[in-house]
């Protein structure tokens, strides 16, 4: 994993400007700690960062090679797991190789195929190749968007990057928000509309997007989408089809010339795939390395909620005796997790979902201690139907964001003359609108099948997308690639057309897979009712960052009062309330965070409102 930048200028000679592009790439220094590598040229500058995986000494960037008269130039920040039979295709069209990586994969396979290269690939990517005779650039990004590409467009140019504080290192790329920036914080957040990147010159190419900008404009088109069709497997047919694809995503993405371990929470994804890597390893003679976190005194302080009915220690404990694996704790305490909340935010580049965040960086940290890659269980619930809002008639059938029903309590900390300028209802319900109406069906769909595709999509491109941001910013934050099994793409189209009986199967959360899968955990693992991502119930966290945010509210012009009212955080911190900002991850100490976070981050990136 690596991080990429560049900039394009159709009017300017970017050889003058190194110093900016070097400004750019060191921004993104924490992506790609290993080596560094930049290219100039007149009208295109390109600068890479790297985290080297496979083939350490060759696999420099950026990469450039020569085709059929044009020379091609990549930066390139992701993995491809089929590598292997995409080199074997182009050595037979006639490319040679000179490296073991998949960078050059990737370059060959577009110089001999172009666009439509992308639909050869699986992995998580996001690149950009420069024509040097067309004068064109292409950028693309994977199908589920599990790596980042952010751009804005400037006059006569265009800013790309990994992250957004590359391209705020240009000066044509201004930090300021405007309505739109502010709706997304205090509406959407810590979620974003996809292609939104919150500052209003910032956008992201959307997942499964790519295209080009030539002459001085910028075409991006969808090159993939989930596709509806009649399933016509048995329910055991189907359990096998499943597994089947499971074990071969874990066995492609095992792949590493570095040490690589597994993400560990004692629930069913992460204990899935920590047993078929294990598996896979133990055939190789290795053995498996696993992580777990764990918060100080959540022992004497868990409570059993709907939620969250149990705590995962003892789950994570009878996968370590069934793995045989190598198992390391981390075990986080309040104040570290207070003080990581600035650090999830210069991560993330944005307010985020606080201690969610926070928690998962100084998690990773540790981890990287011990291993460059690991896998994790982020997707399941998004394919295979586990969460409340999808098992739940009631909350089924709510018109709108099921994880964020908060837009009327949202809209009251807003200053008044700033939300007379949005119409929040419209702003929330169109998004939701769009999305469902994207979600393709087949005529013959029953009502709960219809809603399980709208259902489907949702999580897909909102949810989820929060998950993979949070993942991708706060591991790279640390150096540690993370790679995501079930979102292979595969995965996904297979299991859209999946009815419902068989994904919910004896009317058990996630019954498809538990069955699929049973013969690879204990069964008090592969029953446990699912848990989400645990996070601390010490009471101290509520302590710390209401005294956060009560140290700000005693500044005299602390920035975030320029967005919302004193009145509304006086009494978020003196009242005592039980509001779901975003699902039963954000709750009032959450919230609290939330604006802490928010104001730190127009100190931190001198936001300036317009």
């Amino acid at each position: 994993m690596c991080g990429i930048t560049g900039m394009i200028h159709l009017e300017q000679d970017l050889t003058k400007q190194e110093q900016l592009l070097r400004q750019m790439q060191k921004t993104l220094a924490r992506r790609g700690p290993d080596q560094e590598g930049i290219f100039l040229s007149e009208h295109c500058a390109l600068a890479h960062t790297r985290l080297a995986v496979i083939d350490v000494d060759l696999g420099r960037q950026p990469m450039e090679t020569e085709f059929r008269g044009e020379t091609y130039t990549i930066v390139y920040n992701g993995e491809l797991y089929n590598t292997p039979e995409l080199r074997q295709q182009l050595k037979q069209e006639g490319m040679a190789f000179s490296t073991h990586c998949d960078t050059e994969v990737i370059l060959k396979a577009y110089a001999a195929w172009g666009p439509r290269c992308v639909e050869q690939f699986n992995g998580i990517f996001a690149f950009a190749i420069w024509e040097h005779t067309a004068q064109r650039l292409f950028l693309a990004r994977d199908r589920i968007g599990v790596k980042p590409l952010f751009f804005a467009e400037i006059p006569q140019g265009l800013v790309f990057g990994s992250e957004i504080k590359a391209l705020l290192e240009h000066p044509d790329v201004p930090a300021e928000i405007d309505k739109n920036g502010i709706a997304e914080l205090i509406l959407m957040g810590p979620g974003r509309t996809p292609g939104c990147g919150v500052f209003r010159p910032v956008q992201e190419v959307r997942p499964a997007y790519c295209g080009y900008y030539a002459g001085g404009s910028l075409n991006l088109y969808p090159y993939w989408k989930l596709r509806a069709a009649e399933h016509k497997e048995s329910f055991v047919q189907t359990a096998e089809h499943v597994r089947a694809l499971l074990s071969d995503a874990v066995r492609r993405q095992l792949v590493s010339d570095v040490p690589i371990g597994t993400f560990l929470s004692g629930g069913l994804d992460s204990s899935l795939l920590s047993s078929l890597a294990s598996h896979v390893l133990h055939k190789q003679g290795e053995e498996l390395s696993t992580f777990s976190v764990d918060y100080r005194d959540n022992d004497i302080y868990f409570k059993k909620s709907h939620f969250q009915p149990t705590s995962d220690p003892t789950y994570i404990r009878c996968m370590e005796r069934y793995l045989g694996s190598t198992h390391h704790w981390t075990v986080l305490d309040t104040p570290a997790l207070a003080e990581a909340l600035y650090h999830a935010v210069d991560a993330r580049d944005l307010p985020g979902m606080v201690d969610v965040d926070s928690s998962l960086l100084l998690f990773c940290r540790e981890i990287r201690k011990d291993v460059t890659v690991a896998l994790s269980g982020e997707c399941a619930d998004e394919l295979f139907g586990g969460y409340p809002w999808y098992r739940d008639p009631d909350v089924r059938r709510v018109n709108g964001f099921p994880w964020a029903q908060s837009t009327a309590y949202r809209m009251q900390f807003l200053l008044p003359e700033i939300a007379a300028e949005i119409d929040a209802q419209q702003y929330v319900q169109s998004a939701y609108e769009n999305t469902i109406a994207s979600a393709e069906k087949l005529p013959d769909d029953s009502a709960l099948e219809s809603r399980m595709r709208e259902m489907m999509k949702l999580n897909l491109d909102w949810f989820m997308q929060t998950l993979l941001d949070r993942k991708d910013r706060m591991s790279m934050y640390n150096a540690l690639e993370v790679r995501v099994p079930f979102c292979d793409y595969r995965i996904a189209e297979y299991l859209y057309n999946v009815p419902w009986e068989y994904k919910d199967w004896n009317g058990y959360e996630k019954g498809l897979l538990r069955t699929a899968m049973q013969e690879y955990l204990p069964p008090e693992v592969l029953w446990r009712k699912k848990s989400p991502y645990p996070k601390t119930h010490n009471p101290t966290y509520l302590q710390a960052v209401s005294s956060m945010l009560s140290t700000i509210l005693q500044q005299p012009d602390p920035p975030v009062l320029r967005l919302v009212r004193r009145e509304m955080l006086e009494q978020l911190l003196n009242r005592e309330e039980s509001v779901q900002w975003y699902g039963q991850l954000m709750t009032r100490p959450q919230i609290i965070a939330y604006f802490v976070q928010m104001n730190y981050w127009m100190e931190r990136y001198h936001v300036k409102i317009v």
